[in-house]
């Protein structure tokens, strides 16, 4: 080994040596114990470097920018993928986030947020009209919706760093900015309606079963619209109040999320005590019932036929109720108790319309109310259904993303996140499950499906329930309620904030700024106005159905995330959770459709069309963002699919288009020298099809590749300005004619290849010489061994803007049948907007003896079938006047398509028959290029115009010519058809366009 990568004791020891010195912050003067001049600094800081690293010697000047490997390693194991905010030096340094473990970081607050108001207010209301069965299939639905978005979701959280921003950040960098944005607006909006449900859950409590002399409409018991109104009211006052709170104390909102969590399981535990207690029944609560029929606000004592409270009531004007002088009054036990087996009688469902009486079976006499008179009988106020009671149920299983949330500040995210929410969604599920099959098979089947208690003096019926009695409850679901919609008004800020400060949605930019507290003011006010539509809904029911929408759309992007990723198997998804498979996150996404479906369609469909909304104003609107997403992944594996299947043939002639090369010519600035090439490229596309630019730089790569990449974005810019949709690139290559040479041969992807060339004229061919026409006529004949159609628009800085529409003719001169390629281009401009307005004029050439007539005639058909409207021109000229070598090559192309007719052979036969006919000659590839001896020429008069064509035998120039009205400019471009027919260009083709007297040179 050499001597200079060997490490002696001394070397190390003045290694150590000096490192600790550092360290201990000894000046240098110190380690020698003597004032140095500033020659004795130099040469120890020499010394002090020569000692750094001896084995990293050969890599001395790169210690400044290289880091040692322990410094990089410990950069990366602390790696965070969040963009870092900007620091201030004179500000004090943050506190350490908490490092909180599951139960307290994920678990709790997961648990907290499950269980909602309507476990208290709407559970037993489900029961009762759902049964037992479909009670307990519309909550297991509900459960494992949750259960197999939670899986997805623990995969996706621990598959890397996962930082604050829960369900928005983990799709968002999952399937893409689009979807991250979409689904963030849905969980914040669905975020910000829950803490609407909880407002007015918790002034039902307070109105209904808490304060109902505190209602300022009159008695709400007899008119639903005064009690909606009342939610109204006191629902807009307690949101001030407590949007007033998360403004002036979120300190305050985090510590009573501990009491309302607190209230919360020992509202639970009572409930679930206070049923054993009740094993019996409860002799406290008894319930009137005519007939079959539930009665509301009848004292228990005054429950008899002969009562005159009753006789006044339904025997008004001394002439009585039918249904009430045909049956009997009778007291009915509330709370029956588990061992009195009514839990048989809760089986099956009790599902009403609007308007019908609560009774006992579905008798028709029973439930129909066949009188204007309700009296005071029990009505339903909405229709129930089994779909529209899982889009009720539903928000009491939302909040599986509240572990996830805080991922910040645990542990072990990706360790505490798993667990914790798989053991809340169990323990809620169970919690839920249990007390359907519990209250069934406790309470009264009329109980049960009155829905605010009226029956038994408007209290909750989970409240009489509970042990030791209903306050418990009451106060309980009211603190809890309070919780959960404080923490909905301090989560939706912040997850707006957070979208805001991606810079995916510009118009959120004003909601990305704070306070100076560090508050989201901003996006406070715009989630308490929002809060407030939903609170003048006024009705928990319908706002229920409306949030579920939105959860269910973020827990069905959860589950497509997981899907896609686990489907494609790229190689950065390796979560740390193994316990998931594609199919139970697709079976997540389809339970989530489903029940949107189900439950609203046309809620679904608000929802779905939101979400296509803000997609597509992302799509072109929002800021590109390059996050390593799925979709992404997904794209290419569709792509490498596609090319595969075109790989299989060749396209059927229906399905052709022209797939476009633009070789661009750059300036000595790296500027492309004609912009409209792209433009027509644009309006000959109308945005369809492959289309791809490509310029070749003259030298040598490694020297000139930041040139190259300068070049690139140059054309990458216009080509973005002229609206062209497509691909770009620069290719360097020691000689421009080689290059463009490789670019028409290997240019493409599998079946995905350019078959359609458009180059710009050489112009200054006689000014620059002869390698400006030699490199042109070298392209234009490797275009033609590729059997690729060549355009050459010549004049084009005449074209049209894209932006601009004219009007006028699309002249056709059809001399040789070229398969219709030539009538498919004008098709193709005219469906752009520039030259929507533009008519087709065919011309066509017949001889003297030809029938004029009948060729028209033809031409008119062929047209017809081709569906293509033009009008059509014949121009009869004379032998001497059209080019033998075009009317001998139709003459024979005739003969032989007549000679394989009578053969009578098939396809693939057809394609074995050796082609007499040679397309082309070769000419002699001498240095000097033989110019072409018999040139023919063909003039053409039509109305003040003079139209010269010079055909050569070996070279065909069709050309398409339009003229302006406006500007009275002619326009003229040259199509040059090499798929049938071989070009040999030489400087001897010219065309010349005459207006008047003046002639113009191309």
């Amino acid at each position: 080994m050499p001597d200079r990568f060997q490490v002696t004791k001394a070397d190390e020891d003045t290694v150590l040596d000096y490192h600790q010195d550092k360290a201990s912050g000894k000046l240098l003067g110190d380690i020698h114990d003597e004032t140095l001049d500033s020659g004795d600094i130099h040469r120890a800081e020499e010394n002090q470097k020569s000692n750094i690293d001896p084995n990293l010697y050969l890599y001395d000047d790169d210690l400044a920018t290289r880091p040692h490997i322990s410094t990089f390693i410990s950069s990366i194991a602390n790696y965070e993928n969040t963009i870092p905010a900007a620091t201030d030096p004179d500000a004090k340094p943050p506190a350490p986030s908490a490092r909180m473990g599951t139960l307290i970081g994920v678990f709790l607050p997961c648990i907290q947020n499950i269980f909602g108001v309507i476990l208290f207010i709407r559970l037993t209301w489900v029961v009762g009209t759902a049964g037992a069965i479909c009670g307990f299939l519309i909550v297991l639905t509900c459960c494992c919706v949750t259960m197999l978005t939670a899986i997805s979701m623990s995969a996706i959280a621990t598959n890397g760093v996962v930082p604050a921003g829960g369900s928005y950040f983990m799709i968002s960098r999952s399937l893409g900015p689009e979807f991250g944005g979409a689904v963030g607006m849905l969980f914040y909006t669905g975020t910000t309606l829950a803490a609407a449900m909880y407002i007015v859950g918790a002034v039902e409590i307070v109105l209904t079963y808490m304060a109902p002399w505190a209602s300022i409409f009159g008695d709400f018991t007899k008119d639903a619209d005064a009690m909606y109104n009342n939610f109204r009211v006191y629902g807009t006052v307690l949101l001030i109040f407590m949007g007033l709170i998360v403004f002036v104390g979120v300190k305050f909102v985090n510590k009573f999320a501990t009491v309302a969590l607190a209230c919360v399981i020992l509202s639970i535990i009572a409930v679930y005590v206070g049923i054993f207690d009740n094993i019996h029944g409860n002799e406290k609560l008894y319930m009137c019932v005519l007939g079959k029929r539930l009665l509301k606000d009848i004292p228990i004592d005054n429950c008899t036929k002969d009562d005159s409270f009753m006789r006044d009531i339904y025997c008004p004007n001394n002439r009585c109720d039918d249904y009430y002088l045909n049956n009997n009054v009778s007291k009915v036990k509330g709370i029956k108790g588990l061992a009195s087996g009514v839990f048989y009688d809760n089986i099956f469902p009790s599902f009403l319309e609007k308007g019908q009486l609560i009774s006992y079976g579905h008798r028709s006499i029973d439930i129909e109310n066949i009188g204007n008179e309700s009296y005071n009988q029990i009505m339903a106020d909405i229709t129930t259904t089994f779909t529209l009671l899982i889009g009720i149920f539903f928000p009491s299983v939302t909040g599986i993303m509240a572990g996830s949330n805080r991922s910040g500040d645990l542990a072990d995210a990706q360790k505490s996140i798993p667990i914790g929410t798989i053991c809340a969604i169990l323990t809620t599920s169970t919690v839920y499950l249990s007390s359907v099959l519990f209250f069934a098979g406790t309470v009264d089947n009329l109980l049960l499906r009155d829905k605010f208690g009226q029956s038994i003096g408007g209290k909750l019926v989970v409240a009489n329930i509970a042990w030791p009695n209903q306050w418990v409850i009451l106060i309980g679901s009211f603190l809890s309620t309070l919780g959960a919609g404080l923490q909905s008004l301090t989560g939706a800020p912040r997850l707006l904030q957070a979208i805001a400060r991606d810079e995916i949605i510009p118009f959120l930019a004003p909601f990305a700024k704070s306070s100076k507290r560090g508050e989201p003011t901003r996006a406070l006010l715009l989630t308490i106005v929002i809060c407030h539509c939903g609170i003048l809904l006024g009705n928990v029911d319908l706002l229920a159905p409306l949030l579920s929408m939105f959860f269910l759309m973020c827990y069905g992007f959860v589950n497509l995330a997981c899907a896609v990723q686990t489907l494609l198997r790229t190689p950065n998804w390796r979560p740390r959770f193994k316990f998931y498979h594609w199919s139970l996150s697709l079976i997540g996404l389809t339970l989530c459709i489903s029940v949107m479906i189900m439950t609203s369609w046309y809620f679904a469909l608000l929802a779905m069309g939101m979400a296509v909304v803000i997609y597509k104003y992302i799509e072109y609107h929002g800021a590109e963002k390059e996050w390593g997403d799925g979709i992404r992944g997904m794209a290419l594996t569709a792509a490498r699919f596609s090319l595969l299947r075109l790989e299989e043939g060749p396209p059927h002639t229906k399905n052709w288009r022209p797939q476009i090369l633009v070789l661009s010519k750059l300036n000595d600035n790296l500027l492309p020298k004609y912009r409209k090439i792209f433009s027509f490229a644009t309006q000959l596309k109308a945005g369809k099809g492959l289309t791809i630019c490509v310029s070749v730089l003259k030298g040598d790569h490694t020297k000139i590749a930041n040139k190259a990449v300068d070049a690139k974005s140059t054309l990458r810019k216009y080509m973005t300005d002229e609206k062209v949709k497509g691909f770009c690139d620069i290719l360097v290559a020691q000689q421009i004619g080689e290059g463009l040479s490789s670019v028409i041969q290997t240019i493409g992807l599998g079946g995905m290849k350019p078959n359609t060339v458009i180059i710009g004229w050489p112009y200054s061919w006689r000014q620059e010489g002869r390698n400006s026409w030699r490199t042109f006529i070298q392209t234009v004949r490797t275009v033609a061994a590729c059997h690729m159609a060549l355009m050459v628009p010549k004049g084009i800085n005449f074209y049209p803007e894209s932006n601009h529409k004219i009007g006028g003719n699309i002249d056709i001169w059809w001399i040789v049948h070229d398969g219709g390629l030539l009538m498919l281009l004008p098709f193709l401009l005219k469906q752009h907007r520039t030259w929507r307005n533009c008519k087709l004029r065919i011309f066509t050439v017949a001889q003297i003896e030809d029938n004029s007539i009948q060729m028209k005639k033809d031409l008119k058909t062929f047209l017809y079938h081709l569906r293509i409207e033009a009008d059509v021109e014949v121009v009869e000229m004379n032998n001497s006047d059209i080019s033998a070598y075009t009317y001998e090559r139709t003459l024979m192309m005739e003969q032989r398509n007549q000679m394989l007719r009578a053969l009578g052979l098939n396809k693939k036969e057809n394609s074995k028959v050796v082609q007499t006919i040679m397309d082309f000659k070769e000419t002699p590839r001498d240095n000097k290029l033989s110019l072409v001896k018999n040139i023919y020429r063909i003039t053409i008069y039509k109305d003040t115009y003079t139209y010269k064509l010079f055909i050569s035998p070996n070279i065909l120039c069709v050309y398409l010519c339009t003229y302006y009205i406006q500007i009275h400019t002619c326009v003229i471009l040259i199509v040059i058809l090499s798929y049938h027919t071989f070009l040999c260009c030489t400087s001897t083709c010219t065309l010349f366009v005459a207006k008047a007297n003046t002639p113009w040179i191309f």
